[in-house]
């Protein structure tokens, strides 16, 4: 859990085969770089970092227009399905350093299976500009990182990347936060299947503090265990510019800031991705740097913990 002191696991997903342009894959160094794991230690936690997963296609798919990179997204999603699950189950805290948002179907996998083994039900929580709950027979574009939450919550269309008696999420466990960017066929998938969806509207009339109230109540009441999916572009292009997926009047840092501080103090939080952020089209490192704020804050960092600088 994320309340200190916590025992974390970081693991590296340099994979950028879900998404429609390149970089994503140098995102688990830009993050090394801007300090993640010493910043965590810094704040009492264990840390260790096993390092970059090794990442091999699957052979016995091909391909196709409407699912690009299958055999390296499926490749990726085993292995990455394993090491979560792996860390979660020896009592550590799994945090993923990508990578594109595919990587969501790996480790919510095993967070999927260890929250089965442990008979507690897994809660996602999305932080994103997009809902991602396309399948191959629905996504516009045939791009897999706009697929994972379809993926892990068991939607037909998809082969069969995983066994079928796999451990899935209930769509109505998943809350989506910040989304401003949703395809015509996904926005139908979606009202069918009952994922709980706050856009940018919601936070503007509600307030970010209560709709995240509403999604540790559920969570709490179920005594569940929350996977925490925070994508660059969940935020405001101007506040973290580094990610191929940039969609106008995003999140601000304050508001973001806001629902780490809350998760942590809730103490549900059970794993993190961190994913989308492409150093190439970043700012002198800055989304880096930002990602690996934000990631204290979920930690325990607190804004009155930081010294203030003379005027």
């Amino acid at each position: 859990m994320t309340q200190s002191p916590a025992s974390i696991t970081l693991i590296g997903v340099p994979f950028e085969g879900g998404a429609g342009r390149g970089g994503c894959a140098m995102g688990p160094a830009a993050l090394r770089l801007s300090g993640i794991a010493e910043t965590l230690a810094d704040l009492g936690h264990t840390v260790v970092d096993q390092g970059d997963l090794v990442l091999d296609a699957a052979s016995e798919f091909e391909s196709t227009a409407a699912a690009k990179e299958l055999p390296r997204v499926a490749g990726m999603t085993r292995v990455l399905s394993e090491a979560t699950y792996a860390a979660a189950a020896k009592g550590t805290l799994p945090v993923m350093l990508g990578g594109d948002h595919s990587l969501s179907m790996g480790s919510v996998s095993g967070m999927a299976r260890y929250a089965a083994s442990v008979k507690r039900p897994l809660f996602v929580l999305w932080l994103d500009a997009h809902a991602d709950f396309n399948t191959p027979t629905s996504s516009p574009s045939g791009n897999m990182h706009g697929m994972p939450v379809a993926f892990f919550c068991g939607l037909d269309g998809f082969p069969q990347i995983l066994p079928a008696e796999r451990d899935l999420v209930m769509p109505k466990n998943v809350f989506q936060i910040g989304i401003r960017s949703v395809d015509t066929n996904e926005r139908d998938l979606i009202g069918k299947h009952g994922v709980q969806v706050f856009d940018m509207r919601a936070i503007d009339e509600n307030g970010i503090a209560a709709i995240v109230r509403q999604v540790l109540r559920a969570v709490v009441e179920s005594d569940g265990l929350l996977h925490v999916s925070l994508d660059v572009d969940f935020l405001d292009p101007e506040v973290a510019p580094g990610v191929g997926t940039t969609v106008p009047g995003g999140a601000t840092f304050r508001e973001a800031h806001l629902i780490m501080e809350m998760l942590h103090d809730s103490g549900v939080v059970a794993s993190l991705d961190i994913v989308e952020l492409n150093p190439f089209l970043d700012d002198r490192g800055k989304s880096a740097r930002v990602m690996t704020e934000l990631t204290a804050s979920l930690f325990g960092r607190r804004i009155l913990d930081r010294q203030t600088q003379p005027a």
